[in-house]
C-alpha cells in the first residue's frame, strides 16, 4: 500500500535512473552511488526539489546503448532521496527509498542529459491474509537450510505488522534473483498473484541457503 504522506509532491512527471540488474520495490531502501555526469545532475535537480526519482530496468540488449537511450521497462519504482552525502568531486552517496509502483507514459523532451517522463502511480490489489503468513512461515526452515539465523530474520519479518504487500516486496528484493523475475514481481499489482509466483519460486528452489547469504540493506549499487 502507497503511503500517500510521502507521495503529496507528486506532480506526475519524474526524472528516470535507468540501472541494469537492480529491480528497486516499495518500502525498501537503496543505497547507490552516482557519479556518470548525467545522473549526478539528475541527483542535483531532484535534491532542490521533490527529491523523487524513478528506478527502472532496461531491456534485454541495453549494452548497445546504455550511454544514450537504451529500451526500458514500463512500470518503474517511484523513489524519494531520504539522506544524501555529496562528495568534493560533485558525486553524491544517497538513500532511495521506493515508494510506490508507477507507470511510464510518454518520456518528456528535455535539455537535460538525463531522461524524464510523465508517470502514473499505480494501485494494487489487496486481500485478505487467509493463512498466508502461517504458510510461508511453515516453509522458511526447507528454503533456508541450515541457516538459522536467516529462518529467525525471516520468520520476524512475517510476524511484524508489516502488510502482506510490503512483506512480499522486502523479500523479492532481498533474494538474489534474476533482475528479469523481479521486474515481473513488480509488475504484478495483484498481491496475492505476486505472493504466490514468490512461494512457487522458492518451493521449486527449495534449499536457499546459499543464494540467501547477501548482506541486507544492501551495498552501495554505482550507476
Amino acid at each position: 500500500m502507497n503511503d500517500p504522506s510521502l507521495l503529496a509532491d507528486f506532480s506526475g512527471t519524474v526524472r528516470l535512473f535507468p540501472l541494469p540488474n537492480l529491480v528497486l520495490f516499495p518500502h525498501v531502501m537503496q543505497p547507490l552511488h552516482i557519479f556518470e555526469p548525467r545522473y549526478r545532475e539528475m541527483t542535483a535537480d531532484a535534491l532542490e526539489s521533490d527529491r523523487y526519482i524513478a528506478m527502472v530496468l532496461p531491456k534485454s540488449g541495453w549494452e548497445k546503448d546504455y550511454a544514450g537511450k537504451p529500451a526500458i521497462h514500463a512500470v518503474a519504482c517511484l523513489g524519494r532521496i531520504m539522506a544524501e552525502q555529496p562528495l568534493d568531486d560533485g558525486r553524491y552517496n544517497i538513500l532511495l527509498r521506493g515508494l510506490a509502483r508507477i507507470r511510464l507514459e510518454d518520456e518528456i523532451l528535455s535539455e537535460k542529459m538525463y531522461r524524464i517522463a510523465n508517470a502514473e502511480i499505480l494501485d494494487e490489489t489487496e486481500f485478505a491474509d487467509d493463512g498466508w503468513r502461517q504458510s510461508l512461515a511453515d516453509r522458511t526452515p526447507s528454503w533456508f537450510d541450515g541457516q538459522a539465523e536467516v529462518v529467525s530474520q525471516f520468520r520476524k519479518l512475517l510476524e511484524s505488522e508489516l502488510s502482506l504487500s510490503a512483506l512480499c516486496d522486502i523479500i523479492s528484493f532481498a533474494l538474489p534473483l534474476d533482475a528479469e523475475f523481479k521486474q515481473m514481481l513488480l509488475e504484478e499489482l495483484n498481491v496475492e498473484a505476486r505472493l504466490t509466483t514468490l512461494r512457487d519460486f522458492m518451493d521449486a528452489q527449495q534449499n536457499l541457503a546459499k543464494v540467501i547469504q547477501r548482506k541486507f540493506p544492501p551495498e552501495f549499487s554505482n550507476n
